[in-house]
């Protein structure tokens, strides 16, 4: 039995491209870890981890992965840990089982940091059978999906409950201020599984969480996840961090990449890559009932039919600001919400809708969070009791949001 700990390094894209290889039989190097996980020893990170007892979880990994004696069983101790890790952070954030600790419930760091730790010591495994670098990198893919909840979204058989589908992303802009959490993230591990009473009975929901990268975006990680489940689902809703004091319904995206840095630092500038592009649109719209949100009181925080997008008109060489939306014929700089990765999971989901010709029958946009704020004058410690009110009246908007969303709409999918 050998395990390597591999503290320091450089990002390792190399490893992506095994993500599309055949296994090999050579034995692959322990890759370093990547510039999210080289950010797992700060002190923030580790007191998140020790205060809501998620310190253990990669330790544990490690044990799980050490005792695997095949690529076999080493896919079904990935999947499983993986799995163990969504379901922990699920039960935490809806009070099941023991806090673990001091830190509120609601909160989605531990999850991040912890799937964090559990990938950095994949990367440095070393097994005592040989393990290709594809090996590898299936491994981490398989990890990320299953700890994600994509894996784990299931809804109960015939007709009686609606379905409802959320997503959530990442904490994000870590160099900033390290101890960020995302309200979407939260929403996610608050929601998923529950049900929810609306005007045509009760509805269950199912949610994800994705990374804020780049790069699984051009994988495709929205699509896999999604595709799935739009065809049979009443409703869908992506969900991010936006603006300060707000809450946002995006009503166009936009196919473009405006070059934010990610998770990783790196950032592109591009038009959203997607499969057969010849038929790609510049813009994608919301079908969620936009209007019966605004007018509904779901919480203390005002919620705006976005309708403004940056585009290119037609014909022209300049960005220009539309409050109104789109004009025929323009080429898209920025949806309602932006040119960031938020943008592009509601351009990839409600492209993914109109792919599957569900645009008439499946209601579907993206929801845009306030900023979670810490209180007044907290530059340093991790959480207070304002940080903890205002992602709890997020989480509690959000799922209001929904339920007039869901009431709304009149059609059950079989």
């Amino acid at each position: 039995m050998r395990s390597l700990r591999v503290r320091i390094g450089v990002l390792g894209l190399a490893l992506l491209t095994g993500l599309a290889t055949p296994t090999t039989a050579t034995a692959a190097e322990p890759t370093t870890p990547t510039v999210e996980e080289r950010r797992l020893d700060g002190a923030v990170p580790q007191e998140i981890l020790r205060r809501s007892g998620f310190d253990s979880v990669a330790p544990d990994f490690a044990r799980a992965l050490d005792r695997a004696r095949s690529y076999a069983q080493a896919r079904r101790a990935v999947a499983r840990e993986g799995a163990r890790l969504w379901r922990g952070a699920v039960d935490r954030a809806q009070g099941r089982g023991p806090a673990g600790g001091d830190l509120s419930r609601d909160d989605d760091r531990p999850l991040y940091w912890a799937r964090l730790g559990m990938t950095r010591e994949l990367r440095a495994w070393q097994p005592d059978f040989e393990l290709g670098e594809g090996q590898r990198a299936r491994l981490l893919d398989a990890l990320e999906r299953t700890s994600r909840g994509q894996e784990e979204i299931r809804y109960p058989r015939g007709g009686g409950v609606r379905r409802i589908l959320v997503t959530g992303f990442d904490p994000f802009t870590l160099d900033r201020d390290i101890r960020i959490s995302n309200p979407s993230g939260a929403t996610a591990l608050a929601l998923d599984g529950t049900v929810i009473e609306t005007a045509h009975g009760p509805a269950r929901i199912e949610t994800a969480v994705f990374p804020v990268r780049w790069r699984d975006f051009t994988d495709g990680t929205v699509e896999r996840a999604l595709r799935p489940h739009l065809p049979h689902v009443d409703l869908f809703t992506t969900v991010s961090q936006g603006r300060v004091g707000r809450f946002d319904i995006e009503r166009t995206n936009g196919a473009w990449r405006g070059g934010f840095g990610d998770n990783e630092n790196v950032g592109r500038t591009e038009t959203v890559p997607v499969t057969d592009p010849a038929t790609q649109p510049q813009w994608t719209s919301t079908t969620l009932p936009y209007a019966e949100i605004v007018a509904a009181p779901t919480g203390r925080f005002p919620v705006y039919d976005n309708t403004g997008v940056t585009e290119i008109p037609a014909g022209g060489t300049e960005p220009v600001v539309r409050p109104e939306g789109p004009t025929p014929g323009s080429t898209a700089r920025a949806g309602g919400g932006g040119d960031y990765l938020s943008n592009e999971i509601a351009y990839r989901a409600t492209l993914l809708r109109d792919r599957l010709g569900l645009h008439a029958t499946l209601p579907g946009g993206h929801v845009h969070t306030p900023v979670l704020q810490f209180g007044a004058g907290n530059t340093t410690e991790v959480t207070d009791p304002d940080f903890v009110r205002n992602r709890l009246d997020i989480i509690d908007q959000v799922r209001s949001i929904v339920t007039v969303a869901v009431s709304a709409t009149e059609r059950t999918r079989g």
